[in-house]
């Protein structure tokens, strides 16, 4: 079986991603995550994840498959980034509050001769009409600050919502896993 690396230092990713029982190593991409001018968030977030695979896996042998991913938020067409500290996660949730917010997570699977195979899920979150003294409470609690959104599906953030729409669960937590074991088998991986 060919070697997996994960090009991410990401714990939401890499707790996922070790559902499939699959030994695999990660890295840390050097790749610069600035949006250019007028860019999608879909196009963004497919940029990103080829360019973390492509990154990791030109300094790896042929045998190895590096999986790429990155999610992209944006409500009313507007990206949504990781808010880095409490004041933005709170604007971040005021203006998402009422709203429908779109994510974007891909995938890429890359190795070092070039050869890249991608996905791309949509996850919908409808948010609730939250007041002030929710959101505040909400990010004190668990400071959810390097989340694209400002909350985190997977613990007390699921609160926030009033229905979310998906292919895929475990996207919104920020990987595909039903895209990304599709993408596995096709570069021989055996799962399950």
């Amino acid at each position: 079986m060919p070697t997996l690396v994960l090009a991410s230092t990401s714990r939401y990713r890499r707790d996922l991603l070790a559902r499939f029982g699959l030994p695999f190593d990660t890295s840390r991409p050097e790749v610069d995550e600035t949006p250019t001018p007028g860019e999608r968030a879909d196009a963004l977030a497919a940029r990103l994840g080829r360019a973390k695979a492509l990154a990791v896996a030109a300094g790896l042998d042929h045998a190895a498959w590096v999986i790429g991913s990155d999610q992209a938020a944006e409500v009313e067409g507007r990206l949504l980034g990781k808010p880095g500290g409490r004041n933005a996660a709170i604007a971040q949730l005021q203006a998402m509050r009422g709203r429908r917010v779109r994510f974007h997570t891909s995938i890429a699977l890359a190795n070092a001769d070039g050869r890249v195979l991608e996905a791309l899920d949509l996850t919908e979150v409808a948010m609730r009409d939250l007041d002030d003294g929710e959101i505040a409470r909400y990010v004190d609690a668990e400071q959810p600050f390097d989340c694209a959104g400002s909350f985190k599906a997977e613990g007390l953030g699921i609160t926030l919502f009033d229905a979310i729409e998906s292919r895929d669960p475990t996207a919104l937590i920020g990987l595909p896993l039903i895209a990304t074991a599709r993408l596995l088998r096709q570069a021989g991986f055996r799962l399950p």
